[in-house]
């Protein structure tokens, strides 16, 4: 066996292994939050884990050569990290407190959603694909049914608390809002590096929420369970530092539209392992609401990705005409 055909596979159990680790630690990650946020306060939880995750990230990518960031790529991390993980991240850490872990990773899903309305809102924006307003409706109707029901129910009848699931939702908006604005402020060139930035200032704004939520204050280490602190780690190691970096190396060695899968796997493996490990609810409703929302999902992606495609096919057929437009007229004055 030559050293090439040895590459292949080991490439590809590379790319196999990176996906496996995308799909279910990133799925995992809400019943660990699930059970972390029993016994350690949710912004305290996540301002630890995520400036434990941002200053491991960041000293090994600097120690490995990366460059030093500018002023400019701190200031656009900070906003990143905190409308991505302030916002997005802590909205699905507080909700977990009062939601299942299954439904808030399946509110969640709605993020492309809101990537669709920001990307045709901002300046210079372009207006969707029919095929995208489609896959809108369906996800807004796929959340209508998931949170609806208990929002009309009657008498105590409902077993949801509507207003705490209602707060992913608002995370899911500003999720998208700092992925769209990540895609156009300047960050370091390695992602490694910025992912770590973001976590570090991310982090820190955690703190100051706790700070001022005044969590420190009633929060007692000893008092923290067995599962919170498994839970913590988990959230720290695999969700944070392996995911995210499984993720990153997907970037490069494959399509970004392959590597944003992770999105119709993650709420799957999400209600089954809350299902399964922590007893919550799966009822036929979510499941419904499951496929709906998942479903669209995947049509607003799939329109997305075909629109590059289509532009540059259209691009290169032009290119073609002007090609054999020259030509003939090159014979005829010849």
């Amino acid at each position: 066996m030559t050293a090439e055909s040895r590459a292949v596979p080991s490439s590809r159990a590379n790319v196999i292994a990176a996906f496996a680790a995308v799909y279910v630690i990133w799925g995992s990650t809400y019943l660990a939050i699930r059970y972390a946020v029993e016994t350690i306060p949710p912004f305290l939880m996540g301002g630890a884990r995520f400036l434990i995750s941002g200053i491991l990230l960041y000293a090994f990518t600097r120690l490995r050569g990366s460059a030093a960031p500018t002023r400019a790529q701190w200031r656009s991390a900070f906003i990143t990290g905190v409308l991505l993980l302030v916002g997005g991240n802590g909205a699905v850490i507080w909700a977990e407190q009062h939601v299942p872990s299954g439904l808030v990773a399946l509110i969640v899903a709605i993020v492309p959603l809101w990537m669709v309305v920001f990307e045709w809102a901002r300046p210079g924006g372009k207006r969707p694909a029919p095929a995208v307003f489609v896959g809108l409706g369906l996800g807004l109707a796929g959340l209508a049914l998931l949170i609806g029901p208990d929002a009309f129910a009657r008498g105590g009848a409902s077993r949801l608390d509507v207003g705490a699931a209602l707060v992913p939702v608002v995370g899911a908006m500003l999720w998208a809002l700092g992925s769209i604005y990540s895609r156009y402020a300047p960050r370091a060139a390695s992602a490694q590096l910025a992912t770590g930035m973001q976590m570090l200032m991310g982090g820190a704004a955690f703190l100051v929420v706790s700070v001022l939520a005044g969590e420190p204050r009633h929060f007692n280490l000893s008092a923290v369970t067995g599962p919170s602190m498994v839970g913590f780690l988990y959230l720290v190691t695999f969700g944070s530092l392996i995911g995210f970096t499984a993720y990153i190396y997907l970037l490069g060695a494959t399509t970004p539209a392959k590597a944003s899968t992770y999105a119709y796997v993650n709420p799957v493996v999400a209600v089954v392992l809350g299902w399964a490990v922590a007893g919550e609810p799966l009822t036929p409703r979510m499941l419904l609401a499951a496929a709906i929302i998942l479903g669209a999902v995947a049509l607003i992606t799939l329109a997305n990705s075909r629109g590059p495609a289509r532009a540059a096919a259209t691009a290169t057929a032009r290119d073609g005409d002007r090609f054999l437009k020259a030509e003939s007229t090159k014979r005829r004055a010849g």
